[in-house]
């Protein structure tokens, strides 16, 4: 077999993996294909089509090199013989499990292809995230090819959109699984070899197949659970005069609890979390586990009351109003650091604004292109502008909805200046100087911060 690696799927996975496996292995060719030509087209450009600190630099320093981007997978799958399934796999949106299941018909699909273009034996890798023996599908579509052998393979991605480079040279850990029989050990050995070029041997973990599909699956569901826990906590501060960026410091003072994870937004978003919990629900459900399932899917309901109650406090602090009134939305990304804008709390929240008859100035400094994909159907009521100063000129308040370090440094006293009076400011990030804003005059609401009523109501 050559070293030779394929990856498809040209998406937020196989981008930065195999970018960064080129540098790593500069002795194996890398092969990303999509049937997308565009997003191909994308990558063999100036103007890569997804934003990643430190990406950009990567893939043109060897992009022609050993890392080459196409649409011809046919002629990937018959050049390399370790292959990467990096392909969407989205929740269903039609049929026996809508909006909780995964929508798996790309992955067979590839399957199938690669099953069609084989001309020898072939290491499969699943890098995507899949409901647990997903492997076994994969294989039985993979053994109708009765000439050559596929060996499945399991390791998931635990990367984190705006540190995706970061996190591929300095992983936590890397995990693989696969079949625990002669054949399956040297295919996971094989996979091992790869990231062993920059990883400690120590930090590449084996496992059965099973156990790695899980793993991503539980990773995801604990992290999005430490957000909507704390979430929860934050409402609570609201109502009795706590502050939960001081609750939440000291809770993460314990070291069986720590600090990740614990500080508290406008709930969490991204292509993984909601879609992994779903999906988890689901997987659940289908085995009989209905208390685990409704455990699970509590984790989701209260993000989505985290975003509701932003929009009352807007509406409460505001008279009761927002019909008319322009609000400066700072930040449409899920998170800073990335143009992504997938199940970003962004797009429900100013779905609502927008229900109400609110004026949106929308701002982001990589995200705009897709926040006008994901509102379209307003027109008049939303103007994009890269410039925060433009957007907030005549409004009624800003919302901070994502944590862009831009942000935290505008210039706020010439903000103030020109928004109308009283110029409310809702920080659901809790990302600026709430002190300096109140001074400057304006009306300041944090999320999880006590509000003078609550203030007063627990002086009494």
């Amino acid at each position: 077999m050559n070293k030779n690696i394929c990856c498809i799927g040209a998406g937020y996975i196989g981008g930065p993996t195999m970018a960064v496996i080129a540098k790593y292995c500069p002795d194996r060719t890398i092969m990303v294909v999509d049937i997308n030509q565009k997003r191909i087209d994308a990558w063999n450009s100036d103007h890569l089509p997804i934003y990643e600190p430190g990406l950009d630099e990567l893939v043109k320093k060897y992009r022609g090199k050993n890392l080459f981007f196409s649409t011809n997978s046919v002629e990937a799958i018959k050049a390399c013989d370790i292959i990467f399934v990096g392909v969407n796999t989205p929740t269903k949106t039609f049929g026996r499990g809508a909006g909780y299941a995964s929508d798996l018909q790309y992955w067979e699909a590839t399957a199938r292809n690669i099953a069609a273009a084989a001309n020898g034996d072939k290491i499969v890798v699943e890098k995507c995230t899949l409901p647990v023996r997903t492997a076994t599908a994969m294989e039985r579509i993979l053994s109708e090819h009765k000439e050559y052998h596929f060996d499945v393979i399991s390791n998931p991605e635990f990367l984190a959109e705006g540190s995706a480079i970061r996190d591929l040279e300095q992983p936590d850990r890397v995990l693989i699984g696969g079949h625990q029989t002669p054949e399956g050990l040297k295919a996971v050995e094989r996979i091992a070899d790869i990231y062993a070029a920059w990883v400690p041997r120590e930090k590449i973990l084996t496992t059965n197949v099973w156990s790695s599909e899980l793993t991503k699956l539980a990773a995801n569901a604990m992290l999005a659970q430490r957000i909507s826990s704390i979430n929860a906590f934050s409402a609570l501060c609201e109502e009795t005069g706590a502050d939960i960026d001081e609750v939440a410091m000291a809770m993460g003072l314990d070291k069986r609890i720590g600090p990740a994870f614990l500080k508290s937004g406008p709930g969490f978003g991204g292509s993984c979390f909601k879609k992994d919990i779903l999906n988890l629900v689901y997987m659940c459900e289908s085995y009989g586990l209905q208390k685990v399932a409704d455990y699970w899917r509590q984790v989701v309901l209260i993000n989505d009351y985290q975003q509701e109650r932003l929009l009352s406090n807007i509406l409460k602090t505001m008279f009761n109003t927002v019909a008319n009134k322009k609000i400066a939305i700072f930040g449409f990304a899920f998170k800073a650091n990335t143009g992504d804008t997938r199940e970003s709390p962004a797009i429900a929240i100013c779905h609502m604004l927008l229900e109400e008859h609110a004026q949106l100035a929308i701002t982001d400094p990589k995200a705009l292109t897709h926040a006008q994909e994901d509102l379209k159907g307003y027109p008049g009521n939303i103007v994009f502008t890269a410039d925060p100063y433009e957007a907030a000129k005549d409004a009624d308040a800003i919302v901070v909805l994502t944590e862009w370090d831009l942000f935290k440094t505008l210039d706020y006293e010439r903000i103030f200046k020109v928004m109308r009076k009283p110029a409310f400011c809702f920080d659901a990030r809790n990302c600026l100087d709430a002190v300096k804003l109140k001074q400057i005059g304006f009306q300041f609401r944090g999320i999880g911060k006590p509000s003078s009523d609550s203030t007063e109501t627990a002086g009494h």
